[in-house]
Order: C-alpha cells, then sequence, then structure tokens
C-alpha cells in the first residue's frame, strides 16, 4: 500500500535510518546504493530518498564516484586514513566535552566519576571473560562516552559529536573482535580521564580524552594495515 502523504517519511527519518544501516554494519562497506532498490528495501519514495543520500555524502557515510554518464554511489570504504581523521575529531570534540566536565561543581564531579568508574570497571570484567561479548564491550565502551558527553557538551558540541561520532562507530562495531586484545589499554586510558574529573584537573581531562581517543586510532590503524580495507575500490 502507497503511504498516504501525511504518512509519508520526511527526509531526515529517511536519513536517521540509512544511516543506522550503514553504521550498524547492515549495508556494508563498498556496497552500491543503488535508489530504487533503496526505495523498495525502505518503502519510501525517491525524493526524500535522494536528499537523504546527499546529506549521506556531504558527511562522509556515502561516497561518490563519476561514471561516464552519471554518479555511483556506495557506502563509504572503511580505510586506515578516515579512521585516524574520524578518531582524532571525536577525540578533540570529546576532550573539550572533558574538560567541561572537570569544571563541573565537586559534587557533580564526583558523581559523574564515580558511574564512570562503574562502566569501565564492568568493561574491564567484560574484557577479562573467556568468550567475551563484543556487542557488549561495545556498548559498554560507548556508555563510557557518552557519559561524561552528555553530563557536560553545550548544545553545539552535542551536535558536532552526533554528526561525527556515528561514522567511528562503524569501526568500532567491525573491528571489536580484533581490538578486544588492547581493551587493557583503553580501561587504563579511561582511568585517567575518571581521575583527571574527579579532581577536577581541567587540561588533564582534555588531554587525557584525546590520548585515548588518539591511541585509539593507532591500534585501528594496526588492525586496517593487518587486515585490509573495507569496502576500498
Amino acid at each position: 500500500m502507497t503511504p498516504t502523504r501525511s504518512a509519508r517519511p520526511r527526509p531526515a527519518a529517511v536519513y536517521e535510518r540509512l544511516r543506522d544501516l550503514i553504521v550498524q554494519g547492515r549495508l556494508s562497506p563498498g556496497t552500491r546504493l543503488v535508489e530504487l532498490e533503496l526505495a523498495e528495501r525502505l518503502g519510501v519514495s525517491r525524493t526524500p530518498l535522494r536528499a537523504a543520500l546527499e546529506r549521506l555524502r556531504q558527511e562522509g557515510y556515502v561516497a561518490g564516484e563519476r561514471t561516464a554518464r552519471q554518479l555511483r554511489l556506495v557506502v563509504a570504504p572503511l580505510t586506515a586514513a578516515d579512521a585516524h581523521e574520524l578518531f582524532h575529531l571525536v577525540g578533540a570534540l570529546e576532550g573539550e566535552a572533558a574538560e567541561v566536565a572537570a569544571s563541573l561543581p565537586k559534587r557533580e564531579r564526583h558523581v559523574l566519576a564515580d558511574t564512570l568508574h562503574e562502566i569501565n570497571e564492568a568493561f574491564a570484567q567484560a574484557a577479562a571473560a573467556k568468550r567475551p561479548d563484543h556487542q557488549a564491550l561495545f556498548q559498554l565502551d560507548y556508555r563510557f562516552h557518552a557519559s561524561y558527553v552528555h553530563a557536560s557538551a553545550g548544545p553545539r558540541l552535542r551536535a558536532l559529536h552526533d554528526a561525527v561520532k556515528p561514522q567511528a562507530e562503524r569501526y568500532e562495531r567491525l573491528y571489536v573482535t580484533l581490538l578486544a586484545t588492547a581493551i587493557g589499554d583503553s580501561v587504563k586510558e579511561h582511568r585517567r580521564i575518571i581521575a583527571a574529573i574527579r579532581s577536577g584537573e581541567l587540561i588533564k581531562a582534555r588531554e587525557a580524552t584525546r590520548t585515548n581517543w588518539a591511541n585509539a586510532a593507532l591500534r585501528l590503524t594496526r588492525v586496517i594495515t593487518a587486515t585490509g580495507q573495507r569496502g576500498d575500490w
């Protein structure tokens, strides 16, 4: 049944659905994006779909290769260079959020630090399991970073973070099984972030967060170099 005019998805809703498919890996890197097939899959018309694809292309989730007759769209490949840029961008944004978190009143800082500590210890325990649940590891790491961002970031910082962080999540979701052996390093880096926030040391909180993401970029780059880039043409 064709949706009524009032029920037709808006471009923003189509964008969110497509972005989720890409971030979750259900549209894998390098997958060709054919408008007619996507429209049928999502049950939408091609007008909001085109607007959504253009937004995704501008944000880097979708890449285009110009052929003789048209622009061929694909899900953006996962590459070492892209991962390096993304992780450093996220680190810069979250470093600002951590600095603000360290400037919160003492009681709020301590409550936040206690929450971060609890999540990080669960993260360490999950990594130490004989058969680690990689989805659980991803979710715990996500919760750790989201906790201090949501507790401190203003609307502009959140908007920028919301636009960039999901792109980094594509890498984290796909490579989490190969990065599991390095989680001990992440746990230690998280503890430095927690300590700086708890003690109200603004610069240390910012730099510890940036260092965590910079080191994550190095760890991921080594994995991508060893296993090959995904979806690159």
